[in-house]
Formats: C-alpha cells, sequence, structure tokens
C-alpha cells in the first residue's frame, strides 16, 4: 500500500470491474490482484448490476465496458453521476476513436482505457482516475473530442451553450492551463510550457474544476471544446 504522508498505510483503491465477458473481467482481476494498492470489490456484467454494486460496495473506481447488452456503459454512468456517486467511471473500450467511449465522457465518465492496455498502464489508469489528478489517455482523448466534439448527438448529456459564461470566471493564465490540458498535456507538461512549477499548475487545475462546477480534468476538457473555447 502507498504510506499517506503520516506514514500509515492508506486504504487500497477499491475497483469494480464491470464487462459482460467474464473471461475479460477475469483478466483485469488477476492483474489487480497483484498490486498491493488496489483490490477488486466486485464485479458485474452489465450497467444494472453494477449500479446495484456500486450502491452496495460504495467502490472508488469503476471499470467499465462500454458495449453491453441491457444497460450499457454510458446510461450506467449517467445515472452514477445524477446519483452524486463518488465513484469515479473509467471506461473500456476496443478503439481508441469510439463514438460510444466519447458519449461516455459527456456523460460524466472521468477517463477512458482501450481494452489491450498494458497492465501497467491499466493500474496506472485506475491510480489516476482515483486521484482526479490526471487524463487518462490524454492524446486519445483529445482526438475524440476533435473528431466528434461537433458531429455526435447529445442524447446522453446537455451540452455547454457556445461561449458557457463559466469560462468569464477564470483569469487568463486559467484559460491558458486549461488550454492546455485539453491538448492532453500533462501537469508536468503544462509546467514546462508555460514556465510554472508543477505544483502551481496543480492548484491552477483545482481552481478551474471549482470554478467550472465540474468534477475532473476529463469534464473540463470536454466543456472547453463544446463552448468553443478550443478552436477560437
Amino acid at each position: 500500500m502507498t504510506p499517506t504522508e503520516d506514514g500509515a498505510a492508506a486504504a487500497p483503491i477499491r475497483v469494480l470491474l464491470v464487462d459482460d465477458q467474464p473471461l475479460l473481467r477475469m483478466g483485469f482481476r488477476l492483474v489487480l490482484d497483484d498490486e498491493d494498492d488496489l483490490t477488486v470489490v466486485g464485479e458485474a456484467g452489465d450497467g444494472a448490476e453494477a449500479l446495484r454494486q456500486i450502491a452496495a460496495l460504495d467502490p472508488d473506481v469503476v471499470l467499465m465496458d462500454v458495449r453491453m447488452p441491457g444497460t450499457n456503459g454510458i446510461e450506467a454512468t449517467e445515472r452514477i453521476v445524477a446519483a452524486g456517486s463518488r465513484s469515479r467511471v473509467l471506461i473500456l473500450t476496443t478503439f481508441d476513436l469510439d463514438e460510444y467511449a466519447f458519449a461516455a465522457l459527456r456523460a460524466g465518465a472521468s477517463g477512458f482505457l482501450l481494452k489491450d492496455a498494458r497492465p501497467a498502464e491499466l493500474t496506472a489508469a485506475i491510480r489516476a482516475v482515483a486521484t482526479g489528478d490526471a487524463v487518462v489517455s490524454p492524446r486519445v482523448t483529445r482526438r475524440m473530442l476533435e473528431l466528434f466534439a461537433e458531429e455526435l448527438p447529445s442524447e446522453s448529456a446537455t451540452p455547454a451553450p457556445r461561449g458557457d459564461a463559466r469560462l468569464d470566471e477564470l483569469t487568463q493564465r486559467e484559460r491558458e492551463v486549461l488550454l492546455a490540458v485539453a491538448e492532453g498535456l500533462s501537469n508536468a507538461e503544462v509546467a514546462e510550457r508555460l514556465f510554472l512549477s508543477e505544483a502551481t499548475v496543480k492548484t491552477h487545475v483545482g481552481r478551474i474544476l471549482a470554478k467550472l462546477g465540474v468534477r475532473d480534468r476529463v469534464q473540463a476538457v470536454v466543456l472547453a471544446y463544446e463552448s468553443g473555447l478550443v478552436g477560437r
């Protein structure tokens, strides 16, 4: 387990696996069971069962397949977010330009990951989503946003209006940070570009999320694209 600042061992990150393919769930469980700071608390084969498991188990991260029979990952994600759950959703997708994965991001997912990701990528992505500190696969996220932001219908979420008034609350520096994040840059890369410390960038990101009223970086990036801030 990762120690906390006072030296005590932090509680492991609790993960719920949601996929309609049992063999895939088994593979993910084998990977996660090897990590001291991650623990699988349950499994579900569809979105409806996932919602029941979340209510019962309160996981930190839900590893969610998008395409499932019955309640799919998009609908399940919408309902998780609407219920005010603290669980963060990490979407699993087969294709890096999957419009369903993008719709799940708009519905409130905190990131997405390809199903053929290496074990180290999977565990790093879960940790990132659990902390809300980084966008998972940021450059792939950016490509999806660029390709689908204008074309996709907003059936799974109401889009922010063009020129969203929340952006007016941002300082010029915060806008610069948001634009860099929307390009898929990590905190370290934003710091290098803007000649700031990484800690300062992290502080800016926190303020941006608070001012925009979004729960993580992914949602801030979605708003930036949908409001027209990116591409102006």
